[in-house]
C-alpha cells in the first residue's frame, strides 16, 4: 500500500519508496513500505508492539539503512548523506535519552555543543525553549529528579535547540499524565504553525485521532494511510453502549466478548462499550432483562482494533487456573490509614486514607510527581511511611512486612525483572522467591509459559524482549504464587491497545476469583475499569469515588458527558484554585 502525501506543505519532507528492513532470520521489520510525510502537520504513527514503528523512525534518522528500497529525508538520501539529515532534524527517542546526572541547564549546554549552536545564539535559544516548556524554574534540578512530564519537555527542548524542519517523536507521551500530555501536544501543535513537520509515534490512540494524518503499521506492512476520520468511519454505526446491566459488569463483558458478532468490548464506568462486526447487532441477552443497547460515537481506537482483527475475547486461562481467594467480604484486604511520607522538608504523601475490599479494583491516579507512586510503594512494603499505617491481608506493613509481601504480587512501573536472565530463568527465580516448590512450582511455570505464549522466547534474555512481552513476563512473575492482592504500577505503559486488552481480560477475571487489585495508570480508559478511584495531587487525596461519580462532579451544560480525562484535568485544576484562594 502506498501512502498519500501528508501535511500542508507542497513538497514532502520524507519520501519512502519500497523500504524493507530485516534483522537476522526474523520476519521483516518493515516490508515494502512506501509513503510520504509533509511539512506543517502532525503525522501519527501507530501499530501494535513489533509493528516496525521504531525501525521506521530510526531509518529516517539515518542511524540505520534499509536493506532494499530508498528513503529520502529533507532532500538527502539516507544512504548517501546521513550526517546532513542528522544536522537538520530533531529526534526524541522512545527512552529518555538525556543525562540524568546533569542538570536541566547542563543538558541544554551539552546538546548545544553537540548540535553546533553558536555561542552568540545560545542565550536567546535557551530563554525561548525554557519559556516554551515551562522549565525556567528547574534549570538547576538534575534531569533524573524530574517528573515524567518534565523529562519529556526537556527532551523536546534539546531536540529543538537548532530549529529543525522535521521533528521525530518516538512515543513522547509514555508514562506522562494527561495534563502533561496535553501540554506537550499544544507545544508540538504550535511548532507545526511554523512549518515544522512532525512524526508522532504513539500508543495513545486519542493522540492519533488528533493528528492531521495517520500511518498504521502491522507486522512490518503499511495497512492504512490517511486522515484519522477516514479510518474511524470504518466503524460508524457499529459502536454501542450497554447500560442497565444485571449482575457484575466484568462477568457480563466476558460473556459479551465471547458472543458472535462482537469485535471488541471495554468497560466504561457502569456501562460497557461494544464494537460489532459489520452488519451485526450485538445480542445483549446475557446482560439481563433491564439492559439497553444504544448507539455510541465511534472512536479511532475502535477502528484500530477492528482493522487488526478484533480483541482477544473474554476468556482468561490465567483466572481459570486460579483458586478462589479465601477471606470474607467485610474486612478490607488493603488498608491505608493516614499514610504520610516526608523526604526532608518535602511531604510526598500527606495523610492518605482508604480501604480496598476483596475482589475490588482500586485506582490511584494523579499527575506525575503528585505522590501516587509514593503511596503505592508504602502499601507494597517498599517504602517505610513517616506516619500512619498500611495493612495487606491483615498484616501490618511495619511489623509484619515479610508476611504481607507473601500475600501480594507486584508489577513495577519500569521493567524490574532481571534483563540478563532468560525468560525461563526469571520464571524459575521468582517462583522460588514466592516459595513455590516441587511439582507445583513446575506446573505454575509451565502454565505461565503457555498462557503468555513464551514458547520460542524461553531461552531469550529478558532485556531483548519486545515491550509487550516484557510486560507479560512481569505479570506472569507477579501472579505466579496466586496472591490475594495484586499491585500494578502502570502495568500497560507504552503497550498497544490489543496487549492492554489482554492484560485487562486477565485482571478482570482474577478479580472475579476474589483477587484484590491496586493499580496506577495514566490511561484514562483503563481507569474506567476501577470500582473506585483516589485522585492524588500535591501529596493529598483530592477526590475519591467511582469513575462515574468523578465524571458527574465535573459535568456542565457545555460538557454534559465528560470523559475520565476531562474529569482528571478539571478536578486537578479545581484543587489548584482552592489552594490559591
Amino acid at each position: 500500500m502506498t501512502a498519500t502525501e501528508t501535511g500542508r506543505g507542497d513538497k514532502p519532507l520524507v519520501r519512502i519508496d519500497g523500504v524493507t528492513k530485516r534483522f537476522g532470520d526474523a520476519p521483516a521489520a518493515l516490508d515494502a513500505v512506501s509513503g510520504t510525510i509533509g511539512s506543517g502537520a502532525i503525522t501519527g504513527l501507530v501499530g501494535p508492539d513489533g509493528a516496525g514503528k521504531t525501525t521506521l523512525i530510526r531509518l529516517m534518522t539515518g542511524l540505520m539503512l534499509p536493506d532494499t528500497g530508498t528513503m529520502e529525508v529533507l532532500g538527502f538520501d539516507t544512504r548517501k548523506n546521513p550526517a546532513g539529515i542528522q544536522a537538520a532534524i530533531g529526534y526524541m527517542p522512545q527512552r529518555f535519552g538525556l543525562y540524568e546526572d546533569l542538570s536541566v541547564q547542563e543538558n541544554l549546554d551539552l546538546y548545544a555543543d553537540l548540535r553546533g549552536l553558536p555561542k552568540s545564539e545560545r542565550a536567546s535559544a535557551f530563554d525561548e525553549l525554557l519559556t516554551f516548556t515551562d522549565l525556567k524554574r528547574f534549570t538547576g534540578r538534575l534531569a533524573g529528579k524530574l517528573s515524567g512530564g518534565m523529562k519529556q519537555k526537556l527532551g523536546l527542548a534539546c531536540a529543538l535547540l537548532k530549529k529543525p524542519r522535521l521533528l521525530l517523536l518516538d512515543e513522547p507521551g509514555v508514562g506522562v499524565d494527561p495534563i502533561s500530555r496535553r501540554d506537550l501536544w499544544k507545544m508540538v501543535e504550535n511548532l507545526t504553525k511554523e512549518g515544522i513537520g512532525v512524526l508522532w509515534s504513539t500508543a495513545y490512540l486519542d493522540e492519533a485521532e488528533a493528528c492531521d494524518h495517520v500511518l498504521l503499521l502491522n507486522q512490518g506492512k503499511l495497512l492504512f494511510s490517511g486522515k484519522p476520520d477516514d479510518m474511524t468511519g470504518r466503524v460508524s454505526d457499529r459502536v454501542f453502549r450497554v447500560s442497565g446491566m444485571t449482575g457484575r459488569r466484568r462477568q457480563v463483558l466476558a460473556r459479551l466478548l465471547q458472543a458472535d458478532g462482537v469485535i471488541d468490548g471495554v468497560i466504561q464506568g457502569e456501562a460497557i462499550r461494544l464494537v460489532a462486526a459489520k452488519d451485526r447487532k450485538p445480542d445483549i441477552g446475557s446482560a439481563g432483562d433491564g439492559a439497553t443497547l444504544t448507539p455510541a460515537p465511534p472512536r479511532f481506537e475502535d477502528a484500530f482494533i477492528d482493522m487488526l482483527g478484533g480483541g482477544l475475547g473474554g476468556r482468561s486461562r490465567l483466572a481459570e487456573a486460579q483458586e478462589p481467594t479465601k477471606g470474607d467480604d467485610i474486612r478490607p484486604v488493603i488498608e491505608a490509614k493516614g499514610l504520610t511520607k516526608r523526604f526532608g522538608d518535602f511531604t510526598a504523601a500527606d495523610n492518605i486514607s482508604f480501604d480496598i475490599r476483596r475482589g475490588e479494583i482500586f485506582g490511584l491516579l494523579g499527575p506525575n510527581g503528585a505522590g501516587k507512586s509514593t503511596t503505592f510503594k508504602m502499601l507494597c512494603g517498599l517504602l517505610k511511611p513517616t506516619g500512619g499505617e498500611g495493612r495487606v491481608a491483615g498484616f501490618d506493613l511495619r511489623r509484619d512486612a515479610a508476611e504481607a509481601r507473601n500475600q501480594l504480587g507486584y508489577m513495577a512501573q519500569k521493567f524490574s525483572l532481571y534483563g540478563d536472565l532468560t525468560v525461563m530463568q526469571n520464571l524459575e527465580f521468582f517462583s522460588g522467591v514466592y516459595g513455590l516448590r516441587g511439582r507445583h512450582r513446575r506446573e505454575r511455570i509451565d502454565l505461565m509459559a503457555s498462557i503468555f505464549d513464551f514458547g520460542r522466547h524461553l531461552s531469550q534474555p529478558a532485556k531483548d524482549l519486545p515491550l509487550g512481552l516484557k510486560q507479560r513476563l512481569a505479570l506472569a512473575c507477579a501472579v505466579m504464587h496466586e496472591p490475594r492482592a495484586l499491585f500494578l504500577d502502570e502495568p500497560t505503559s507504552g503497550v498497544d491497545p490489543i496487549t492492554r486488552r489482554e492484560f485487562w481480560t486477565h485482571i478482570n477475571a482474577l478479580v472475579e476469583k476474589g483477587v484484590t487489585v491496586l493499580v496506577t495508570t495514566h490511561f484514562m480508559d483503563e481507569a474506567e475499569y476501577c470500582d473506585r478511584i483516589s485522585l492524588i495531587y500535591r501529596g493529598r487525596s483530592i477526590a475519591l469515588g467511582s469513575p462515574d461519580e468523578l465524571k458527574a462532579r465535573v459535568a456542565t451544560k457545555e460538557l454534559p458527558d465528560p470523559t475520565m480525562e476531562d474529569a482528571f484535568i478539571a478536578l486537578v485544576q479545581q484543587s489548584e484554585k482552592e489552594d490559591a484562594a
